[in-house]
């Protein structure tokens, strides 16, 4: 058996979608494959809570990871973190996760990952409609930018390059499309957002024998 374990924040966690976002839309995917397979039998579990920097991510990994990991089965694990860290916080001054930070708790977070799987995987972030971000409305102390999120996610390639983590580019795409009308509320994916994440992870997963 193999089980996919699939920890970031609320984007991962499915928000705005009425299908249950990206990570669900794999996980129906391949349970479409167990019943058609009965030699192909894979787990997904969606780990993903709203508001989560890599700082939250760190401080619960392993806990949950030991209580949905088996030495029997082989675990793969896909993080998607670090939009929430790139939010600016203007009473501050400055981002949430400063990037030497986030940088350090990145590579802690791998560390921590290879304890329980030789497999692990980085999904990229996605960028925003800054007319609808600067500031959120629901919090305007807070903002989220484009050329800050992209500092972050060149951070997240940077140090799965030199870990040798497999790493699914988003930020780069999206942004050579009408990536605003994969957005919601100008921060979370809508539905059609979802729907490319899932794309670009599956065909990532299928063509690197992952699934």
């Amino acid at each position: 058996m193999t089980r996919i374990l699939i920890f970031g924040d609320s984007i991962t966690y499915g928000a705005w979608d009425k299908e249950g976002g990206w990570v669900q839309r794999l996980r129906k995917f391949l349970d479409e494959k167990n019943l058609a397979d009965y030699d192909f039998y894979c787990l997904v579990y969606n780990i993903g809570v709203s508001g989560d920097t890599i700082n939250d991510l760190l401080e619960r990994f392993e806990f949950e990871t030991k209580q949905r990991s088996k030495e029997i089965d082989e675990t793969i694990i896909i993080f998607a973190i670090g939009l929430n860290d790139s939010q600016f916080v203007h009473s501050e001054n400055k981002n949430r996760i400063p990037l030497e930070n986030f940088r350090e708790n990145i590579q802690k977070l791998i560390k921590s990952a290879k304890k329980f799987s030789s497999k692990i995987i980085f999904v990229g972030l996605s960028p925003v409609n800054e007319t609808k971000t600067t500031p959120i409305p629901w919090d305007t102390n807070k903002s989220y930018k484009n050329e800050n999120i992209q500092k972050y996610n060149e951070i997240i390639k940077s140090v799965c390059e030199e870990n040798k983590i497999l790493f699914i580019e988003i930020f780069e795409d999206w942004m050579k499309l009408n990536y605003e009308n994969l957005l919601e509320d100008g921060l979370h994916p809508n539905s059609e957002g979802h729907k490319k994440i899932f794309e670009s992870v599956k065909e990532f997963l299928i063509k690197n024998k992952i699934i």
